[in-house]
């Protein structure tokens, strides 16, 4: 088609016949070109005779009218070509995927050409429409082309992260979930059984078990099939009931005084210390916390041990504590000795104890079982070497071997964060030789052996299996039950760490999202902000645990803060802004942030005992509660007769029969055993005298202010409003 801008044909605009040639015998392609008439033509009505004379102009000059008959015949050929060129452009719309209304238009170039013979160009804006529209079209169409993908799923995936490894969009499934009735966002996780559903319904393979984890697990573990021949020393647990002598008896063994050190007489950490036997054998013990808020630790010491020492005090028998000691022992598959202190005491019956272990299937060798019992005294240090002597004994039925020469691996039982050293954590060595230099992994952390101390404090440069050791060079505090694994490899401490810390990230999430759904209704309840700071992460493990045990009229404690180290400035910002109480535990605050918590009038609350610490939260959550309003009878008094006083109104004779009737106190009214009215005594009368207060059984006059509708056997009671602490 021509680019040249057509006219409209039109029956009032059209003349002439249409001429397809020109002299040269081209095609017009559009052109109207009118030739000029050979002298030689002649008309049949007129013969008129015309001079040839070439012109250079396209266009010819003017030529006489048609006539009234040619116009006519013009007109209906005119008529039938636009019909034509309708029926026509009917037919390409309805091929063409986007209809123009310009393919309906007849133009001149149309009207004096044949359509088969001119077809119209598309123009560049018009094919990238329909280029854009065809893309959409297929977008569109990109559900019923999915691609089945293989997905990996780990325990726990976030809905963003299992959209991304499906290659589909997040709203999707979210869109999918809350039409079955689930409520998520894309942070929130889900668990391994849930992806899975999900993954299968949209389309894909579900692969159970993330394969960066197994890995990890293959990283961590590729040396326990190998144990080695190399003998080590028997790692020994003390267990049992707070106050039954754990760390006096660990004192007695290694001539030492720890308990003189521990606030409140009760161990909160967890300590570990090597015993020399016969000048030559090794025997390192670990002492647990016996109080009930130290469960996550008496669990830790029971798994990394070979033998646990179960301390029974001889006057006090088989307490809570010791049961659990008892269960975590078995759970851990643990052979237990048991040993039973403060047999010195006059009166006491170790017998009596031996009877109670029988309750939970501990049967000692002299009732014919195979569990070794030693009756000891800590503080007079009787039967000491026999308890020794048992220790070698069961770690030599234990078969204790395991492998020198090789990467070290260990447990952190404890960790930090010294203001001179930094992170520091105290590591039992399970296998291998931890020496310094070494680069390792832990937990979430990483870092390289700078310093190693053995229990006495003093510096060693390589530690043995068995051998407890405080370790500094950590790149940030790890917690209490971490593996501690020395790679040389950096490629596999990356991958471990990332895995790691992408985990400890998702737990996180998990945590936050549990108790706060955005689509719920539910009632929430009220909430007491908390920032604990503590010395160890044992302790602070374990106060965390307590604190959330507490619920008091649906009121709870909420750390929004939790870690090892001093008060800094950081943390009182957070508790200004978050209206919290700063709990320090067996720590205290810097200069700095000590000037801005007064600057900001807030008080640091500081223990050493974890028990005063759940008693102050109690308290604090106590104090955030309204007063209880109560209700305190004074008396009773009913209505005798009626009198009308000209000064007073209607004034009520009665006579009081219970308690004593007071002066602007309280009333209440009833009468047939309903509540009338409610207000405050006006006046009282006794004898026409003003009276304070009227005893039981006599009688006098009153009044209730902006009431005046008394009636003989009314009976009104007098009391007042108690406000009651809480408790």
């Amino acid at each position: 088609m021509s680019k040249e801008k057509k006219k409209k044909l039109t029956l009032k605009n059209f003349k002439g016949t249409p001429r397809k040639f020109n002299d040269n015998n081209t095609k017009t392609q559009g052109k109207v070109v009118v030739e000029r008439k050979k002298s030689n033509f002649r008309s049949q009505d007129k013969k008129q005779t015309f001079e040839k004379k070439p012109f250079s102009k396209p266009f010819a000059p003017k030529i006489t009218p048609p006539s009234d008959e040619k116009k006519k015949n013009a007109k209906e050929w005119a008529k039938k070509k636009i019909q034509e060129e309708l029926h026509k452009g009917k037919k390409k719309s309805e091929k063409k995927v986007e209809g123009k209304r310009r393919d309906y238009k007849l133009t001149l170039g149309r009207a004096l050409t044949d359509a088969d013979e001119i077809e119209r160009q598309r123009s560049h804006a018009s094919v990238k429409r329909a280029r854009e529209k065809q893309f959409k079209k297929d977008d569109d169409q990109e559900e019923t082309q999915k691609i089945a993908r293989d997905v990996n799923i780990p325990s726990v995936i976030t809905i963003q992260e299992l959209a991304n490894r499906m290659a589909e969009k997040s709203s999707a499934i979210i869109k999918y979930l809350l039409e079955k009735n689930v409520k998520v966002t894309v942070n929130h996780s889900i668990d391994a059984d849930t992806a899975e559903f999900i993954v299968g319904e949209f389309g894909h393979n579900a692969i159970r078990g993330d394969v960066t984890e197994d890995q990890i697990k293959k990283i961590v573990d590729e040396t326990k099939e190998d144990k080695g021949s190399d003998p080590r020393p028997p790692v020994v647990t003390v267990m049992g009931h707070v106050d039954h002598g754990k760390t006096s008896l660990l004192d007695a063994l290694r001539q030492a005084n720890v308990v003189s050190t521990e606030h409140g007489g009760i161990t909160q950490h967890i300590g570990a210390y090597q015993v020399k036997v016969n000048d030559k054998q090794l025997i390192t013990f670990i002492d647990t916390p016996g109080h009930a808020a130290f469960t996550e630790m008496r669990a830790r010491g029971s798994k990394i041990t070979d033998i646990v020492i179960l301390v029974v005090a001889a006057n006090d028998g088989i307490k809570p504590q010791t049961i659990e000691a008892i269960q975590h022992s078995k759970a851990a598959g643990v052979p237990i000795l048991v040993a039973v202190n403060k047999c010195d005491l006059p009166g006491v019956d170790p017998n009596k104890v031996k009877n109670q272990l029988l309750e939970h299937e501990l049967i000692v060798e002299e009732m014919g079982g195979d569990v070794l019992c030693t009756e000891i005294s800590a503080i007079k240090k009787t039967n000491l070497d026999k308890l020794k002597e048992n220790i070698l004994l069961q770690s030599e039925l234990l078969d204790l071997n395991t492998k020198k020469d090789s990467l070290a691996k260990g447990v952190v039982i404890e960790s930090r964060l010294d203001k001179g050293k930094g992170p520091v954590s105290t590591v039992l060595v399970t296998s291998g030789t931890l020496k310094r230099g070494d680069t390792f992994v832990s937990g979430a952390a990483k870092g390289k052996v700078r310093a190693m101390f053995d229990y006495n404090n003093k510096q060693i440069s390589q530690a043995e299996p068995s051998t407890p050791v405080e370790v500094i060079g950590f790149e940030s505090v790890t917690s209490a039950g971490d593996d501690f694994i020395v790679l040389n490899d950096e490629d596999k401490i990356s991958e471990i760490l990332e895995f790691r810390q992408n985990g400890a990230k998702q737990k996180t999430l998990k945590s936050n999202t549990d108790n706060d759904d955005i689509f719920g209704n539910a009632d929430k309840a009220e909430t007491l902000n908390i920032v604990v700071k503590a010395d160890v992460h044992g302790s602070l493990e374990a106060i965390n645990a307590a604190l959330l045990k507490i619920e008091i009229e649906k009121i709870k404690p909420k750390i929004i803060l939790s870690a090892v180290g001093p008060v800094t400035e950081t943390d009182v910002t957070l508790a200004k802004a978050s209206n919290a109480k700063i709990l320090g535990f067996n720590v205290r605050p810097n200069k700095e942030a000590k000037e801005l918590a007064n600057s900001y009038k807030m008080d640091i609350s500081y223990f050493n005992i974890i028990y005063e610490a759940i008693d102050f939260v109690e308290k604090s959550i106590k104090g955030t509660l309204e007063p209880e309003t109560k209700e305190e009878s004074i008396g009773q008094c009913e209505i005798l007769e009626v009198f009308n006083v000209s000064k007073a109104g209607k004034v009520a004779g009665v006579k009081v029969t219970q308690g004593e009737v007071r002066n602007n106190s309280d009333a209440r009214l009833t009468r047939d055993g309903t509540v009338i009215y409610t207000g405050r005594i006006g006046s009282l009368f006794r004898e026409k005298n003003e009276a304070r207060e009227v005893k039981s059984g006599l009688e006098c006059g009153l009044t209730i202010k902006d009431f005046i509708d008394y009636k003989k056997g009314d009976i009104i009671e007098i009391f007042q409003i108690v406000t009651v602490d809480r408790e």
